[in-house]
């Protein structure tokens, strides 16, 4: 039987997990040993050396395949022991992609519908009648070439937005009612959100009152359950990148065991180097980025985890089968091939952010606008910053009031549009204050 490559690099790397897991619920000892970096390594060997017969095929390409120096890796150490020894769910797309398929259930009939722009003519360019490629390896070769470092597809795990990654790592590494997470509000809301679904504590180191994270504090805060350390740069709704210095403070720390999660969804409306840089160096640093923002595509919900292929591959072995469909998938591979366009709208839009902090910097009532790296502002009103936020909401301009996050008395976030809606945001703001004023 001739089985697709991805499926052969996934069972592959699923099984080093699960051998290391065997080992350790069984208190065997492999030799432990240190190279010259201080990484642990291990006696343990891979599936496919322990059973040559693994890779008989020789029609099988292997080039995908990067075996991690180190044995097991940082996954192995931190993860929950019952996703280690998980077999991961095998679908029909594991073996074949292409030829007679009447191996999946699908209706071959075709689609129901389509969407609306192919209709006439009829075009049904998606199959998608077919399920798509539960890896989306073309979508992670193009995106690893984007962005660079030395990323290949091990390294990228393509989800429904970066919701979908936060969730999975929880699920992975995060034991219900033991396990704790460490965030730095005020911060993005859905690892905490997350963290109560999935019944883990959180540990919460606030950012200073300028927003810069406090590292030694952070460090003593976290515990030996501490699995996961939330880093939003540029945060939300703080707008402000963290230095990558201060990250790797965190990332070569001793102290702190787990893994560093270094949020990017603004990313690139930033200055700030990627923490991709990082993930080589630093196995214990992951990265959430998504298309929602620079790339304007927030409504096909696509977003990625970058990091050390031992951990990516526990989030391949969690996910559903089909996680990202047909039609997220193309659209996100035509975005890859227009950078020049992604290039020429972050100019734009960081062009209108200068004009629109240099209009609220010069109001009277706007006692301050924070430095942003991201494509939203974030600035302090006197006063009735709520009140502001719902009576320029129900005049037809909404933005997002923040007032009750911490260090954001009296704040509003305003995120960046077109020149005509600024204009609209900008004069709706000083009538809608003087009409307070007034009253």
């Amino acid at each position: 039987m001739k089985l697709c490559p991805q499926y052969i690099i996934h069972l592959v790397l699923a099984s080093q997990s699960i051998v290391y897991a065997h080992a350790i619920s069984h208190q065997e000892t492999p030799s432990i040993l240190k190279n010259d970096n201080n990484d642990i390594t291990n006696g343990l060997q891979t599936s496919h050396q322990n059973n040559p017969s693994a890779n008989t095929n020789s029609n099988i390409q292997m080039n995908e395949e990067k075996k991690q120096e180190g044995g097991p890796g940082i996954a192995a150490s931190i993860a929950r022991k019952n996703i280690l020894e998980l077999h991961p769910y095998r679908c029909a797309r594991d073996d074949y992609s292409s030829g007679v398929l009447l191996d999946a259930n699908e209706n071959a009939y075709g689609p129901t519908s389509l969407p609306t722009k192919c209709l006439s003519p009829y075009d049904n360019c998606n199959n998608l009648e077919r399920y798509p490629d539960p890896y989306q390896i073309a979508l992670k070769e193009l995106y690893a070439k984007y962005r660079g470092h030395g990323m290949k597809p091990e390294n990228i795990f393509v989800g429904v937005g970066s919701d979908e990654a936060i969730d999975l790592l929880m699920r992975i590494f995060c034991y219900p009612e033991r396990d704790n997470i460490l965030i730095t509000p005020p911060t993005y809301g859905m690892y905490k959100v997350c963290a109560n679904v999935n019944d883990v504590s959180i540990l919460s180191v606030p950012l200073t009152p300028d927003f810069d994270i406090r590292v030694p504090e952070m460090l003593d805060a976290a515990t030996d359950d501490t699995k996961l350390l939330f880093i939003c740069s540029p945060g939300n709704p703080t707008c402000k990148a963290i230095p990558l210095s201060e990250i790797k403070k965190v990332a070569s720390s001793d102290k702190y065991k787990g893994l560093v999660v270094v949020d990017e969804a603004y990313v690139d409306f930033s200055k700030e180097g990627s923490a991709i840089e990082l993930v080589n160096e630093y196995p214990n640093v992951v990265v959430l980025q998504t298309l929602s923002k620079a790339f304007g595509l927030a409504g096909i919900r696509c977003g990625f985890c970058i990091g050390a292929p031992d951990v990516i591959q526990l989030m391949n072995n969690v996910k559903a089968p089909y996680n990202v469909n047909s039609l997220t998938s193309e659209v996100a591979i035509n975005a890859m091939k227009s950078i020049s366009t992604l290039e020429k709208n972050i100019a734009k839009l960081l062009d209108q952010r200068i004009v629109v902090a240099q209009t609220l910097e010069a109001l009277d009532f706007v006692l301050k606008v924070y430095p942003s790296d991201s494509n939203f502002l974030l600035f302090r009103v006197k006063d009735k910053a709520l009140e502001l936020y719902k009576t320029m909401a129900d005049k037809g301009v909404v933005t997002r009031y923040r007032g009750s996050e911490m260090h954001c008395d009296q704040c509003i976030r305003v995120t960046i549009g077109i020149e005509e809606e600024n204009n609209k945001f900008l004069q709706l703001l000083q009538d809608t204050w003087n009409e307070f004023q007034n009253k």
